[in-house]
């Protein structure tokens, strides 16, 4: 109970400080709002590409062609094969007969083509449409795929997205640096000015010091002092990315300059950026108080 009261009486105590220096508080909360806001926009930004490149990674898809001569019989065991490989998503057959009748639909000059044909003289090749779990292997499995039995060829966008796969991992990466980069000077940032902000208070501390109370009593104010100046901190960048991006979303219609490039949906995303912010106010908060005190005042 003595502890609990304690705790008690420097949470209030905390609370006191924030009030009673708060020309100095509200520099630290706003260098905390102005930087967290840097790393929310960094979040927020490094989620959407990440979210659209996986994206453009589940549409990557392998077209199988079928040899001319293959019978029903012969189609059903490439698709059981194509099944039995360990990187397959789906498999979706697409007749050629299909596959004329959209083509006729893109031009007059492929339907009047098109409409020509029959069953027997239509030129095209039934398909597979495979999709592939993990697309960083499509070459490997489209290899496998060819190798079958009945199968005339694939196509996947050989090159292109090898180069595409190369780039999306870069982007990743410097993403990843990008908002490490950014958190990292955040708490640079406000340990720094929660640290002048508490040595400005370098007398009060020796005053407490001289009458004999403990460094853990003197410091438990100033770390929950942090811990308040944190979570105030936070808080605009909160407003800014619940209320901004759901605003952004929906005048955008959750769509980017193409329909290629879609944004992740405001619920949940933005409460889990939000959480993020305030816990990393918070933590960051109580980081530089309790190293201000212990520090530069020697304690």
């Amino acid at each position: 109970m003595r502890a609990l009261r304690i705790l008690w009486r420097n949470i209030k105590d905390g609370f006191k400080n924030v009030i009673r220096n708060i020309s100095l508080s509200i520099a630290s909360i706003s260098c905390i709002s102005v930087t967290l806001l840097l790393v929310a926009f960094a979040i927020v930004g490094s989620a959407n590409v990440e979210n659209f490149t996986e994206k453009i990674r589940d549409d990557f898809t392998i077209v199988t062609y079928i040899k001319v001569d293959a019978d029903e019989t012969l189609e059903k065991e490439i698709k059981s094969k194509i099944n039995n490989l360990s990187n397959i998503e789906s498999v979706t057959f697409d007749s050629k007969q299909d596959i004329a009748e959209r083509m006729k639909k893109e031009s007059d000059i492929f339907n009047d083509v098109i409409s020509s044909w029959d069953e027997e003289s239509n030129p095209l090749y039934d398909t597979y449409l495979v999709k592939v779990k993990d697309s960083e292997k499509i070459s490997k499995t489209a290899k496998e795929i060819e190798n079958i039995e009945g199968v005339q060829m694939v196509k996947y966008g050989q090159g292109m997205i090898e180069s595409l796969m190369s780039i999306f991992n870069i982007i990743k990466k410097i993403l990843i640096v990008i908002v490490v980069s950014l958190i990292v000077v955040t708490a640079f940032l406000i340990i720094n000015t929660i640290k002048i902000t508490i040595f400005s208070r370098q007398e009060e501390i020796e005053i407490k010091r001289l009458v004999g109370t403990s460094n853990y009593s003197i410091k438990q104010p100033f770390v929950i002092e942090g811990l308040i100046l944190g979570v105030l901190g936070a808080i605009i960048p909160v407003i800014i990315t619940i209320y901004g991006y759901t605003i952004l979303y929906d005048k955008t219609g959750g769509v980017f300059f193409s329909q290629f490039i879609k944004l992740i949906k405001p619920t949940p995303f933005v409460f889990g950026v939000s959480l993020l912010l305030v816990v990393l106010g918070a933590v960051v908060g109580m980081i530089g108080s309790s190293s201000a005190v212990r520090k530069y005042l020697k304690i």
